[in-house]
């Protein structure tokens, strides 16, 4: 939604409280003389807000970027300081301030150089970034950059209008859901996509847009607000989860953070304890009826969300700490800390989850500048906005197979120009130098090479490099050769290795389909079906079992059903609930 400051003038009930405002540190909630100003606020716009012309693609957040985005707060500036800091390795800076001279020499002063920083002379009003800027689109998957802002949902006209300073800035379009019938109120902080049309919220956005909604949009159901995320963002799987009792402003980003296309992060409370049983029945909610992108279960890595030094939590009046509140920034990811005893952990965990990334922590929980007592911590106060023609990669990691197998691997890789070659680098663990597998291209973007594994269970290290018809490369993990995925290799008897690689049913229980991930089994398979009398109900085979399977259940086939997976390799058998 775009306001300016003159239209303000016409309110001045509501221009006289919004100058007041302007002098105090807003969090990232409302404050009382906020909510008092709902009413009266006019979040609505006259001018036509187009879409986007042809199919959109959001980016992801690992991605990568050209600019990171702040808000430079002097209340908070030894974080912003060490934000830049570690950005500025990694990307451009932009920085919204009307003091560019006091910045620039802080920041000189604590040894930074101003060389890919931009200050932007803009009004301003929260440090809140993440949850007013816009988000990067790309048409065609990898072309023009766009960048698609919504409504925000506090009165704060000056971080309203920020997106489009941040488009004309860089040179790029700038689409508003801005008029109805696509006026969409929504919020950074409660938005994830996985870059392939599937995106997270919790249900705070048809809370916001529904009947009675403060902000005077249009009444909009579940269906409108996904057709209008379709439309702008290419968003064509918007999962909704329930809002958490505890906190107060229900943005998924203070509890969960995917770290690619199929795996989630998210905060583990004690048993019984603040948002845990919420969390962990949304989580249940997702890996019950949605998989990843790629056809498969969601992985989800929990981790712990730190107390207060009293041990208190949400739920006894401790603040929102967290640790997936974190930003990627190409190679580096930037995390909010607490305290050593519990920061060490948390650290730890993130550098194993993600291997070659550099992991930089900063407190948001010291009495100078305690960011988490106002409702928000790192990735609440940064956003960013993606390089122009990327070189997108997509694959699927394969994490285990056995000694001699053959082991295809398969990547999106796609860039405005096509591209040029594409590899796998592979090494056994424990050496020091890859070696290059050319991949071949099968079809559209898709590319594959099949590795053979060594003949004893020592595991496999690899990544995957592309390079653009315009001499761009990029790397996939992105900080590889550092970085890299593993194979790891068990010595196993083949039915056990089976057993281990075809997946669980999924969703179980079912109401028609099931899914089975058989990964990386190869050969003749034969599949049946049966009921707990032992009548056959279905038989069919397949040539080769690498991928997923997905068999439709009969309408008639209710209760417990087995199905049963037979090849070179034995006899598997899962069981499935169809109701």
């Amino acid at each position: 939604m775009k306001i300016h400051t003159s239209i303000i003038t016409s309110l001045l009930v509501v221009f006289f409280s919004l100058s007041a405002l302007g002098q105090e540190v807003l969090p990232k909630g409302l404050t009382e003389n906020e909510k008092e100003l709902l009413t009266d606020f006019n979040f609505r716009s006259s001018r036509i807000s187009i879409p986007p012309s042809g199919d959109v693609r959001t980016m992801a957040e690992w991605e990568e970027i050209e600019y990171l985005v702040i808000t430079w707060a002097p209340n908070f500036q030894n974080i912003l300081r060490q934000i830049v800091e570690a950005a500025v390795i990694e990307c451009k800076v932009i920085i919204t301030t009307q003091n560019e001279t006091s910045v620039a020499n802080y920041l000189t002063s604590n040894g930074i150089d101003l060389t890919n920083i931009i200050f932007m002379d803009e009004n301003w009003d929260s440090i809140w970034i993440r949850d007013y800027a816009g988000n990067t689109i790309y048409t065609d998957d990898v072309g023009e950059r766009g960048l698609v802002d919504w409504i925000y949902n506090r009165p704060r006209p000056n971080d309203d209008i920020m997106p489009e300073s941040h488009a004309n800035l860089v040179g790029m379009p700038y689409y508003g859901t801005l008029t109805a019938p696509s006026d969409l109120v929504n919020t950074g902080g409660n938005f994830m996509s996985d870059g392939l049309g599937n995106a997270f919220a919790s249900e705070l956005i048809l809370d916001e847009n529904d009947a009675g909604n403060p902000y005077g949009v249009t009444v909009k159901d579940e269906a409108d607000i996904d057709a209008i995320m379709s439309t702008y963002m290419g968003i064509d799987r918007y999962v909704k989860m329930e809002t958490l009792p505890y906190d107060g402003i229900h943005h998924i980003d203070m509890h969960m953070k995917l770290l690619d296309e199929e795996t989630l992060l998210v905060s583990k409370y004690p048993e019984g304890v603040a948002d845990g049983p919420q969390i962990e029945a949304n989580i249940d909610y997702v890996l019950s009826n949605f998989n990843s992108a790629f056809g498969t279960p969601y992985k989800v890595k929990w981790i712990d969300a730190p107390p207060s030094t009293s041990g208190n939590y949400p739920d006894t009046g401790g603040y929102y700490r967290t640790f997936t509140n974190a930003v990627f920034i190409n190679k580096t990811v930037i995390i909010p800390t607490y305290r050593p005893e519990v920061d060490n952990p948390a650290i730890a965990q993130w550098e194993e989850m993600l291997p070659g990334y550099n992991i930089v922590g900063i407190d948001v929980d010291n009495a100078g500048e305690n960011l988490i007592s106002l409702l928000g911590a790192i990735h609440c106060i940064t956003h960013s906005i993606g390089v122009a023609e990327p070189l997108w990669i997509v694959h699927q990691p394969v994490a285990e197979s056995t000694p001699n197998a053959n082991v295809q691997l398969d990547a999106l890789i796609k860039h405005v120009s096509g591209i040029n070659t594409a590899s796998v680098f592979w090494r056994e663990e424990g050496t020091t130098t890859f070696t290059e597998t050319p991949m071949t291209l099968v079809s559209d973007d898709n590319w594959t090479a099949t590795l053979t594994m060594p003949t004893t269970n020592t595991n496999i290290e690899y990544y995957i490099h592309a390079e653009a018809n315009s001499g761009k490369t990029l790397n996939r993990p992105l900080v590889a050769p550092e970085g890299y995925w593993t194979i790891n290799l068990e010595l196993l008897g083949i039915n056990e290795w089976a057993e281990q690689n075809i997946s669980l049913p999924y969703p179980n229980p079912t109401k028609g389909e099931v899914n089975f991930n058989l990964n990386q089994i190869s050969g003749d398979i034969a599949i049946t079906i049966q009921n707990v009398l032992g009548q056959t109900l279905y038989q069919r085979s397949l040539e080769s079992g690498n991928g997923v399977v997905r068999l439709q259940l009969q309408p008639a086939w209710e209760g417990t059903l087995f199905v049963t997976f037979e090849g070179a390799f034995g006899k598997i058998t899962r069981k499935v609930v169809k109701y």
